[in-house]
């Protein structure tokens, strides 16, 4: 009975999948994919501002991969454009990073 209850929770806990959708969809053993997710009439920058969430396992997600956190990070106060990076591995660890260029 204990081996039974043990594997349920194992299974139950690896049920939970990190992953990151993607305009080219999800890689079910790798994905990095880089998008344009916005862009404005502002002259292309010099400035780079990257901000990054991580997910492990679907069950913990921490980090702020706002445009203003990634704003921030590059000193950026006139964006031109914003990318997102989506990266997984094995739907155990994912993340994603905006990337924000400016002046």
């Amino acid at each position: 009975m204990k081996k039974l209850v043990l594997v349920g929770a194992v299974v139950a806990l690896l049920s939970s999948c990190a992953t990151v959708g993607t305009p080219a969809g999800v890689g079910f053993i790798y994905t990095d994919v880089t998008s344009g997710t916005a862009a404005t009439s502002n002259q292309l920058g010099t400035k780079v501002g990257r901000a990054k969430a991580t997910n492990v396992l679907g069950i913990v997600a921490t980090g702020d991969a706002g445009i203003q956190a990634a704003a921030r990070e590059g000193g950026i106060s006139k964006i031109s454009h914003v990318d997102q990076k989506q990266k997984s591995v094995l739907g155990i660890v994912a993340t994603s990073q905006t990337i924000v260029y400016g002046e």
